[in-house]
């Protein structure tokens, strides 16, 4: 695995896991504890990985938010998710777009703020092949993907209406890099990939004569929510916080961990996706 891709995911898991406090090992729900889970789907590297960062992070946040107690998990799948939320009983969620869109109705999920992480992925898509133009020319041909386990997500807001996985003959892949290793291996004529797999393409054997065909349009980054269970005050100082977690005695942490920034937000801002999802 290229070293730049592999800090990226690092750096996202620390990022996204920095609104967790004194502790890294989730708390049980009931004992005051602020929970956050982070959601990660379709990322390299894993929470482990990221330790060190978060635990430089972690301190800035809760200095910033008065926290006595407090817990984060990172997660890699929407069904993990599930049982961490009905364990615990977060009070905050940091989730890529698709699990955000996914979750976000039944349990009530509120956007309060965005997180920036640099080359985290998944803001931009792309199909690539090396014997076709463009995507007309994909159609009916395969089409490599690790993306292609949500197919929700991207019929109805990755594709813009352009085409649906129906239209290909679907390769599926489990890893990043063997996505592309497929199309410059000739072992499909084309693939579905994010913006950070995208920038990897070159460093990959055959990369070279790979070439985008088609691209999405830009898509909000990852999610900052509050759970119902978040009280109204610590929500309201949680949120105006945000975008100071990488100034001050943040920013050289923020820095290091490849994050770029933490903003207040609202529903507003990914209204355009949650009404794609839902038609």
């Amino acid at each position: 695995m290229p070293v730049s891709r592999r800090l990226a995911s690092i750096a996202l898991a620390a990022a996204c896991c920095a609104v967790t406090a004194t502790t890294t090992t989730t708390a049980m729900a009931g004992d005051g504890t602020v929970n956050v889970l982070v959601i990660k789907e379709h990322g390299v590297g894993s929470a482990a990985q990221a330790q060190p960062l978060i635990d430089k992070l972690i301190a800035v946040v809760a200095k910033q938010n008065g926290w006595a107690a407090s817990a984060g998990k990172y997660l890699t799948s929407r069904e993990a998710a599930e049982t961490q939320i009905h364990t615990v009983d977060p009070h905050y969620g940091i989730m890529s777009l698709a699990a955000f869109l996914a979750l976000g109705p039944k349990h009530k999920l509120d956007v309060i703020g965005q997180a920036e992480v640099a080359q985290a992925g998944g803001r931009e898509y792309h199909i690539i092949s090396k014997n076709h133009a463009d995507l007309a020319g994909c159609k009916g041909k395969t089409l490599a993907s690790d993306h292609a386990d949500d197919r929700k997500f991207i019929d109805k807001v990755v594709a813009g209406g352009k085409f649906t996985l129906a239209d290909f003959t679907l390769v599926e892949t489990k890893r990043p890099v063997q996505t592309l290793k497929k199309v410059t291996g000739g072992e499909a004529e084309c693939a579905l990939v994010d913006d950070a797999q995208l920038a990897e393409l070159a460093k990959i054997e055959g990369g070279a004569a790979v070439k985008s065909v088609w691209k999405s349009d830009k898509l909000p980054p990852m999610v900052v929510v509050a759970f119902p269970s978040a009280p109204a005050a610590e929500r309201k100082a949680f949120q105006a916080s945000l975008g100071k977690i990488c100034a001050g005695d943040g920013k050289a942490t923020c820095r290091e961990a490849g994050l770029s920034a933490f903003k207040s937000a609202s529903a507003a801002d990914y209204a355009s996706v949650t009404s794609a999802y839902d038609k």
